[in-house]
């Protein structure tokens, strides 16, 4: 699958496919050292706001951009294409302009389903904010998993899960479903989340009957890095069993988490929250399972973004 992916669009501190080639966003791995990250954005704000006359770092988190992404685009033409979109780490706290425009724009897309990587809400009474955000969305079967904020903010999974469920949404915790597209399986596999929660991959494939085409929703991206070690994907000569993707074939995981570091300066993203690993944003496929890491949507601890915009994630894949 890795050798299948076509990027159509590239975002900032991602990868470049159609040319073959590879813009990769520099990192500082453990952060700044001696700083924090609320110490960082702070310290970026009032850069941002010297050299820019007080509005160019703060306005990018207003905007949006959709990438635009086909997986396997030499398949035969009479295959059937499945299309989806990612939303991940909205961090929701109102319904304003900036979250009608996120929802008018993916009804605008029509996809088939929709995957949601987490943190969507990072406070226990903001479900009803949930509840209306997702109201705002076309009717579509939708999968969701946990991320580190709804962890940490004690929000009532179980209430999560029904508001979710509402919107026929499914909340997946270790947990793997099938999508059924014109008689082809889809198996779709959420994990908990890496940092607050218990991710297990064995949990999630218990009984799990093995599928040609495998899509696993993980909110921290290095979780990649750990998945080749679980012993659910067998030894490490053959890190795609047919457990996982089948014979011949193909996974793919999905994260968020990065913000794609939020403050990214001149394709530097110098802090990054626990869990995001070596990753910052877009194509990673430098193994034998390729990851997308979305920027995301919202912002934490500072409502601030610069050289990240937010993004909408539309994803065609042939099955």
């Amino acid at each position: 699958m890795p050798h299948a992916l076509h990027a159509m669009r590239h975002a900032p501190c991602a990868m470049r496919f159609a040319s073959g080639e590879m813009q990769v966003c520099r990192m500082a791995e453990k952060g700044t050292e001696g700083v924090s990250r609320r110490q960082f954005l702070v310290g970026a704000l009032g850069v941002g706001f010297t050299a820019g006359g007080g509005g160019s770092l703060v306005n990018e988190r207003s905007q949006i951009e959709i990438t635009r992404h086909v997986l396997n685009p030499g398949a035969l033409p009479g295959e059937g294409r499945v299309s989806f979109v990612q939303l991940s780490d909205l961090h929701l706290h109102r319904i304003g302009r900036h979250e009608e425009r996120v929802a008018e724009a993916v009804n605008r897309l029509q996809p088939d389903f929709l995957v949601i990587t987490g943190d969507t809400i990072d406070r226990a009474d903001r479900l009803s904010v949930l509840d209306s955000f997702l109201g705002l969305l076309d009717p579509i079967e939708g999968f969701a998993v946990l991320g580190n904020w709804e962890h940490q903010s004690q929000v009532d999974l179980g209430a999560l899960e029904r508001t979710y469920s509402l919107h026929n949404i499914n909340l997946l915790v270790n947990q793997s479903t099938v999508l059924e597209h014109r008689g082809k399986r889809l198996l779709i596999t959420g994990l908990d989340d890496l940092v607050k929660g218990s991710p297990s991959l064995e949990r999630a494939l218990a009984g799990v009957r093995p599928s040609a085409h495998h899509l696993i929703l993980a909110h921290c991206p290095a979780q990649r890095d750990l998945l080749l070690h679980d012993a659910a994907w067998g030894s490490k000569l053959d890190p795609t069993p047919p457990t996982l993707a089948g014979k011949n074939g193909s996974a793919l995981i999905l994260s968020g988490h990065t913000h794609g570091g939020q403050i990214c300066l001149g394709g530097w993203a110098p802090v990054r929250p626990r869990g995001s690993g070596r990753y910052v944003a877009g194509w990673y496929t430098d193994g034998p399972i390729p990851l997308y890491v979305s920027r995301g949507l919202g912002t934490t601890l500072l409502p601030i973004r610069f050289g990240a915009v937010p993004e909408i994630a539309y994803f065609e894949i042939a099955i």
